[in-house]
């Protein structure tokens, strides 16, 4: 009731600010907010400023609402008036000049008198506690006022929650138009508070159209451009129906999970009404948004990073339509690398060709960067970096086009991996991507995923010209002349 009573304070303010609104709907939501002087003058009336949390107790109905109400609480109050006629009779009449009348919650009204002045106590004073400095008493007549009092407690207890009761039936009948204000005031909050986040945040108004498809140019992600010491690096994105899927590439860092959520959180605001992060921005109509963004597990539920995320996935592959928008974020992580680049190739495939959803697909597979060449309305698109030295730059711009490279080992060295260990990696690297090479994979029409990345070495100079060496065969001399070439070879 009070926060109500507060709530109605602040309508002929909101009055005053609502005044000029042009648009019919404010006009709309300004009329269901208009001042309630009636209620707000009964409650400021009928409720004290600072009431208690329960009515249990009382002391909620505000004094001076009710005359009876008011008797009764003067009464369990101790009806100080008479207790200082009473004191100040007594203390006359029998000449004692330290006697004072008090209440505790333990022993009731007292009249208490200084242990040098107890000799002059009357003898109807009836002892009722002794002090280590004073004698307490007491009298008929204060007896029978401590009863009333006590009683007075519980009637005025009685005739609040009466009292209370009766204030929900004067409210009643302007329910209706409490719960149309309540409706209009928290609308007029949150458009209130994402007009001053656009007008504070240089947000644009965003073009919402009936045909698929996202186009914004120089877009921002809320959040991340708030936290940022740096100047935020601003990004343009176009999906459409021939440009359905932008396969992601770039290093760890680049800004690839920051580019995909800006997007779809660029697209959740305009759904909602509200002003965007981005120079300009056109979204078509969505019917959801799925993500499968991050790694975390559920472990409690017996259930792995990997199982969750291909939970998420197939989630994603059962639901989704041409009129969703998809992240899919490092697809097949948790497994080997056969497994996974399978999986997030198939997924990427389904999506593409039975879905046809609008999806921004992020990867470190760069297999991936192939399925533009075979499939139609798929496009590649990567963050920049550049890489000086032992050192790396992310240029968090997205450009056209695959990653040129992947940038593992530097974000490990940024990371503060031991030196010897980055060392050991980029020779490990090194001879990994010598495996790797496959000159068939540019002509080959169906990527042939396992052969990419067959780790079967074909065999060197050096150990052709080990199979035809017989030691048995070889003197000393010739054994070390044989060495000595294998040398050279290496």
């Amino acid at each position: 009731m009070a926060r109500l009573r507060s709530a109605l304070q602040q309508l002929p303010e909101l009055a005053l600010s609502l005044d000029t609104v042009a648009h019919p709907y404010l006009k709309q939501l300004a009329e269901f907010s208009a001042p309630m002087d009636s209620m707000a003058e009964l409650l400021e009336r009928a409720i004290k400023d600072n009431p208690p949390v329960v009515i249990r107790d009382g002391g909620v109905i505000a004094d001076g609402y009710n005359a009876e109400l008011d008797e009764w609480r003067d009464l369990a109050n101790g009806a100080t008036a008479y207790l200082d006629k009473l004191e100040h009779d007594e203390r006359d009449r029998h000449g004692i000049d330290t006697l004072k009348v008090g209440y505790n919650n333990v022993h009731g009204f007292y009249i208490q008198v200084s242990r040098g002045q107890s000799h002059l106590v009357p003898p109807h004073y009836v002892r009722r506690q002794t002090l280590k400095n004073a004698e307490r008493y007491i009298i008929p007549e204060l007896k029978e006022h401590e009863d009333k009092v006590l009683n007075s407690k519980s009637k005025a207890l009685a005739i609040e929650k009466k009292l209370w009761e009766e204030l929900f039936d004067l409210l009643l009948p302007n329910l209706e138009q409490l719960q149309n204000l309540a409706s209009a005031l928290s609308q007029l909050d949150v458009l209130q508070n994402l007009a001053e986040r656009a007008e504070s945040l240089d947000y644009c108004r965003p073009t919402l159209t009936e045909k698929a498809g996202i186009q914004i140019q120089s877009g921002r992600h809320p959040v991340v451009e708030q936290v940022m010491d740096e100047p935020f690096i601003a990004n343009p994105i176009a999906l459409n129906p021939e440009r359905k899927m932008l396969i992601v590439t770039g290093p760890n860092m680049g800004g690839k999970s920051t580019y995909m959520r800006q997007t779809a959180l660029i697209a959740l605001m305009a759904h909602i009404g509200c002003y965007v992060p981005a120079e300009s921005a056109e979204i078509g109509s969505l019917d959801r948004i799925f993500t499968r963004i991050g790694a975390s597990d559920d472990l409690a539920s017996g259930r792995s990073t990997f199982m969750v995320e291909m939970t998420e996935t197939a989630n994603i592959l059962h639901n989704a339509t041409q009129n969703s928008l998809v992240l899919m974020d490092e697809i097949g992580r948790g497994t080997s690398t056969y497994d996974g680049l399978s999986l997030a190739w198939a997924s990427a495939e389904w999506l593409a060709t039975k879905v046809g959803a609008m999806t921004l697909f992020a990867t470190h597979y760069f297999e991936l960067t192939e399925m533009p060449n075979q499939l139609p309305n798929l496009a590649n698109v990567h963050l920049d970096a550049v890489e000086h030295g032992d050192s790396i730059a992310f240029m968090h711009a997205v450009q056209e086009g695959a990653a040129s490279k992947s940038y593992g080992l530097a974000v490990a060295g940024l990371a503060g991996v031991p030196k010897a260990v980055i060392k050991n990696a980029r020779q490990k690297l090194t001879q990994l991507e010598q495996i790797g090479q496959n000159p068939a994979r540019a002509e080959s029409p169906q990527v042939d995923i396992a052969n990419q990345l067959s780790l079967i070495p074909e065999p060197s100079e050096v150990e052709e010209a080990l199979a035809q060496i017989n030691p048995d065969d070889l003197t000393p001399r010739q054994a070390l002349e044989e060495l000595y070439r294998l040398k050279q070879l290496l």
